[in-house]
């Protein structure tokens, strides 16, 4: 972040591209693990690629469930919270996408998250990795029926 913006923003663009994007990915990822889940169910079938849908449907609801925390807040509410995390001593703001976040500089150069919950990049993270394990398993498992 450059000294003349101290008080950057998210792009509004990218946030609400990104916003749209998670929810219709949840919601296609879902009605996708929900009915995979369903067939597999009833024609006894594995239920391991459904529940790497699930996983990967998991982990990007908590990333928009972030993005939505940020959309909902407008400069007036972000310079309160800033300012009620830091008690007041706000220089500037360090927001970025990957790890989502929305810091707030103080003068001593200390960054405090006043937005974004603690627990939210943790938790997609946790997931992101469980997904991709899922669908490591998933992927070897049809490439071994494909060698057979």
């Amino acid at each position: 972040m450059s000294g003349d913006q101290p008080y950057a923003e998210h792009e509004g663009a990218v946030l609400l591209l990104l916003l749209l994007a998670g929810l219709v990915a949840v919601v296609w990822l879902t009605v996708r693990a929900v009915t995979g889940l369903v067939r597999g169910r009833r024609n006894g079938t594995t239920l391991l690629g459904p529940a790497a849908v699930l996983a990967w449907d998991a982990a990007v609801g908590m990333y928009t469930w972030g993005l939505l925390h940020l959309f909902f807040f407008d400069d007036h509410t972000q310079a309160k919270a800033c300012a009620e995390a830091v008690e007041g001593r706000v220089t500037g703001y360090e927001p970025t996408f990957v790890p989502l976040h929305f810091g707030c500089r103080t003068g001593d150069g200390r960054v405090t998250e006043a937005v974004v919950p603690s627990y939210l990049n943790p938790a997609t993270l946790l997931l992101g990795i469980c997904a991709l394990v899922l669908t490591g398993f998933l992927v070897a498992r049809h490439r071994s029926r494909a060698q057979n």
